[in-house]
């Protein structure tokens, strides 16, 4: 795809809407929805890489109640004609078609590659990826088994939506919550992926949320990976003006 001259990409990731209550997460949520409203006049796609919501889960006719400025914002922005790209987190892994259906915007699982003015993304939420990390691994492979989220479904949605609350604040495996911390590069588990990545091809741009640490990191001479911070203690995102990639506080 090539960026019209003017246009830019943008990216963000982790804003956890909810958390620790919806009542305080309001005013992020405000913040972020007036950042929407802000680059719309000169975005050309937007992604979002995950845990927009501190918990979000569908049954086949429920979603989370709440989050009616951030859900018409993006209603709004992908009815303009803007592209809309979700990415889904560790918090927001039973994504079923609501996203797709109502707001036409396109949910990916996995990490996909893009070229945008012959630069190349891989981009994701980043959950799950590269060594260690075992515990949750296993748990995600709990979480997205079809049988088990058959079985969930039948616990009522008041009931089901209090557990995955719980879980998605209280267990650290789902949560992350310890693990915002920098320990430098040989213990960062996407830095060691990213590189593994590039010894079978190469990518310019490798971006990633799920850290909640705004990092730019150059992995080589040509490539570099950036993980997108959150919009909880660091208001960062990402964007792409067609030629180089930085990141930037709201």
């Amino acid at each position: 795809m090539q960026i019209p001259k003017g246009k830019k990409i943008y990216f963000a990731s982790d804003n956890h809407l909810g958390a620790p209550t919806k009542e305080q997460s309001l005013p992020r949520e405000q913040k972020f929805v007036a950042w929407l409203d802000e680059i719309k006049k000169d975005a050309a796609v937007i992604f979002l890489l995950g845990d927009l919501f501190d918990m979000w889960m569908e049954y086949k006719t429920v979603i989370p109640k709440g989050f009616t400025r951030t859900l018409g914002k993006l209603a709004e922005i992908s009815d303009s004609g803007i592209p809309i790209y979700y990415f889904v987190g560790n918090h927001d892994l039973w994504m079923n078609g609501y996203f797709e259906e109502e707001l036409n915007i396109p949910v990916y699982h996995k990490p996909q590659e893009y070229t945008f003015n012959n630069t190349t993304f891989f981009i994701g939420h980043g959950d799950g990826l590269g060594p260690g990390d075992k515990g949750y691994k296993r748990m995600k492979k709990v979480f997205t088994n079809p049988i088990s989220k058959w079985l969930y479904r039948w616990l009522h949605p008041d009931f089901g939506m209090r557990i995955a609350q719980y879980l998605s604040v209280k267990n650290k495996m789902i949560s992350g919550d310890d693990d915002a911390i920098f320990l430098g590069e040989d213990k960062e588990w996407l830095v060691q992926y990213c590189k593994r990545k590039l010894e079978t091809k190469h990518r310019d741009y490798f971006v990633f949320g799920h850290r909640h640490l705004p990092l730019d990191i150059a992995l080589n001479s040509k490539s570099r990976y950036i993980n997108l911070g959150d919009w909880i203690s660091y208001y960062t995102y990402g964007v792409f003006d067609g030629e180089t990639m930085e990141l930037k506080e709201y």
